[in-house]
Formats: structure tokens, sequence, C-alpha cells
């Protein structure tokens, strides 16, 4: 028997390859062949080949973006989460290799996996797809910008010197493409190729206007869904068809989202925007620490899942154009806190680890230094109970402390290879400090919890 399997989650960085070798270990256990694609932030590795798909038995689809499957067609498809590779990789083995070519075997199959909840798609998927395209402007053009900062805070001001030329890349272009590419691959998730251009165009008047990222994603969502309501309302006779994708669907729904956005969308949510920019300029002491500790807990409580990205995708909302943010910098030291709390456990409590544990926590410290939260999924998946309210209770600290710090930060990735730029972070020390000790508390927390290994 042979399966084929694709995994893919937003930032195509740690989960996508972590549900690819889950799948593969637990295939090898239970003697199936299997090959698996991975949708990276690197692109495509290991792809599958029309003949592999025609020799496959089924396909396992284990993603949180859009992935394209046109290339399967005619074999059963399983679809699932990444987290769900992860957790439970020889369940969807086992359920892909039930699965007949029938389309009644098929339903009978997936239908209870809809009813748990499992392998769930819709607006998650679609809002994830636009984030997985748009973190790498995010993270090219705040590091451009911070770059800039080094040669002087005001440095980039002077038209055609090179700090100027940085913060063109980084701000004048990365970042203005960030909210476009945002609601334009919202839009191509939930309408192919078609939604593309309204949504991109919808994102575009978003900036403008002033609505933000929340304003982005609602455009990206109603130039997906219009041109699905366009593609059903519209027929043609068959000599005409070709005009639907390179004129009548693109015009229509570029009209109709631009208009929506520009005279009934755009003004309450630009409102909506500057209330919450505001709010956070303004925010006193506690209620700042406050946002820190949950902003702290949400970056650890799923760890690349959905709440994380939530949390993240807030984080960069406040970063406008390189503006220092205290919210970004609260979420940047929770995401980094959960490896660097494991790492440091494994160094301080060895008797609690395995061996293959204590080389896992060498990674992880690599990962924690790089801000990849995702580090710590291992161990939180071996021992849920104990390891992750150690991570939340770390990250929770971390994230108010450098709200009781008034720490900002400029840039949205990056871990501590940001730190020695200049200007890059307002308060280095204290920074650093506060996610040395949100790690601290992890890794105790983590030693005293866990029974020691017999």
């Amino acid at each position: 028997m042979k399966l084929l399997a694709v995994t893919s989650c937003p930032t195509g960085i740690a989960h996508t390859y972590m549900a690819a070798e889950a799948l593969q270990m637990a295939a090898k256990e239970l003697g199936v062949e299997i090959k698996v694609e991975t949708y990276g932030s690197i692109g495509v590795e290991n792809e599958i080949t029309e003949e592999e798909v025609r020799d496959a038995h089924a396909v396992i689809i284990a993603a949180d973006t859009k992935v394209d499957k046109a290339k399967f067609e005619g074999i059963p498809i399983l679809e699932a989460t990444v987290q769900e590779a992860i957790k439970n990789p020889k369940k969807l083995i086992e359920e892909a290799m039930k699965l007949e070519n029938s389309k009644e075997h098929i339903e009978k199959v997936i239908q209870p996996r809809k009813k748990k909840g499992q392998g769930k798609k819709g607006p998650y998927q679609h809002l994830m797809t636009g984030v997985s395209y748009m973190i790498p402007f995010v993270v090219a053009g705040g590091i451009l910008i911070a770059i800039s900062f080094a040669f002087g805070i005001h440095a980039a001001d002077n038209e055609g010197t090179f700090p100027w030329a940085l913060s063109l890349i980084g701000g004048g272009s990365a970042f203005a493409l960030m909210i476009p590419v945002l609601s334009g691959f919202i839009a191509y998730s939930i309408a192919d190729r078609p939604g593309l251009v309204p949504g991109m165009i919808g994102g575009m008047l978003s900036s403008q206007i002033g609505a933000g990222f929340l304003g982005g994603i609602i455009a990206g969502f109603l130039a997906g869904y219009t041109i699905v309501l366009l593609k059903k309302w519209i027929k043609l006779p068959k000599s005409m068809e070709g005009l639907m994708p390179v004129f009548i669907l693109p015009l229509l729904s570029s009209l109709i989202v631009g208009l929506l956005m520009i005279y009934v969308i755009g003004t309450p949510v630009a409102a909506m925007n500057a209330g919450l920019s505001n709010w956070l300029d303004n925010l006193q002491e506690g209620s700042a620490i406050v946002l820190g500790l949950v902003l702290g807990l949400m970056m650890a409580f799923d760890m690349g899942g959905p709440i994380n990205k939530a949390a993240y995708t807030f984080g960069v909302g406040t970063i406008a154009a390189g503006q220092p943010s205290l919210v970004m910098a609260a979420v940047m030291a929770a995401g980094m806190t959960p490896p660097l709390g494991i790492g440091i456990a494994t160094l301080l409590y060895k008797n609690k680890f395995t061996k293959e544990e204590k080389e896992a926590g060498k990674a992880a410290l690599v990962l924690g230094i790089s801000f990849i939260t995702e580090g710590a999924i291992p161990f939180a998946a071996a021992d849920p109970i104990r390891v992750i309210p150690s991570l939340m209770v770390g990250s929770g600290v971390a994230g108010a402390l450098t709200m009781l710090f008034k720490v900002k930060l400029a840039v949205p990735h990056g871990g501590v290879f940001v730190l020695p730029i200049p200007n890059a972070v307002e308060g280095v020390f204290p920074y650093t400090v506060a996610i040395l000790i949100g790690a601290l508390i992890t890794a105790i927390m983590v030693g005293n919890l866990k029974k020691p290994i017999e």
C-alpha cells in the first residue's frame, strides 16, 4: 500500500516539517510506504510526481493553508489539520488506509471527522493562507527598517542615502505590500486565482484609507465571496466563457469590493483602528501589564496554532511603517520563552528527560533564540498536562514584564539577532531580563512538575 501526504502550516517553518516527520515515522511503524510533500517557506519540497499519484492508494492533506488538490484528482483525499498530523499521525494513516475509491465510502469515513470538528477549514484556513503569504513581507521589511535604524533613528530622512534606500525597500515597499498580499491571498484561498485581483485592490484601499489590518482581512473575505457569488450568478454562453476570468470577474469584483471599502466599510474600520491605536498609546501601566500577560498566555497556549497566530498578527498590526511597538515586544518575548524554557529545563533537570529529549532540548534553545515557538511542541505533545501550563506561565510573565519595563520593538521577527541592531529595540537590557526570567520560570516549573525518568 502506498500513501501520499502534503503538509503546510501558515509560516512554513516548523509545523510543516514536524507534521511530515510524524507521518513518516508513523507510516514506518505501521509498515506503510508514504511520500510527504511539504509546502514550506522556501517552496514545495519532495514534490509528488504524476506517476506517484497514479500508484497511490490515498492522500492525506494535513494543512492549515490552501493546498492545490487538482493533481490528486481520482484518488481518495483525507483532509486534516497540521496539529492532527503531529499529535495523531497513526490515526490519520489508518483512516487513509481504509479509504476506497468509491465516493460513498470516502464520505462515510470523512463525515464523522467533520462532526467532531476535525480537519476543519473554512474562515480559519482562508485567514491563515493570507497570513502565510504575508509573513515573509513583514519579516523582510521589518529587518530592513531595523538595519536602517542602525545608522541613526532619523538617518532614513535624508533622501538618496543608504539608510533611506533600506527604509524605502523595507517600509515603502515590503510593508506597503503587506496588507494587499494578506487580502489577496485570503481571497485566493476562497475563490482561487480570480480572487487575487479584487483581494489585493481591496487590501491596497484598506491601507490608503486607514482601515489597516482589520480592513485588509475584511477586504480579503469580501473579495473571495464576491467572486464565488458572481461565478454562481453569471452564466455566459460557451463561446464567451473565456471573458469571465480576464474581464468580467476582475472588473465587477474590483468595482464592488472597491466601492464597499470606500463608502461602507472603510470609515468605521478606520475609526476602530484609530481607537485601538489611541487605546494602546494611552494604556495605563496596570492595563499594559494585563495586556502583556494575556498576549503571553496566547503565544504559549498552542505554540504556532490559531491562538498564537492571532496574538502574533495583532502584534504585527501595531507596527506601522517600522514604528516601535510595546505589543510586538511582548509578543516576541512570549514567543521565545517556551522553547528557551524547555531547553534550560533539559540542562538543569537531566533526570527528568530521556536522552532523546535532552538532544531535542539543545535544538529548542536554538529555536527559542530565533523566535520559533514551535520548538516546544514535541515536549508539550509528550506531556501536555505538566508542560503547557509551565509554558503559559513563563510566557505570561515575560509578556507582562516587557510591558512593565516599557520595552518597544520595531521589528516583527528575528529573536535575539535583532537585539544588537541600534534602535531596533527600546530597552535591550530589560528586554533580555524579561525573556530570561520568563524562560527560567518555565524551566523551574517543568523541572518540578515532571517525574524523574526511571
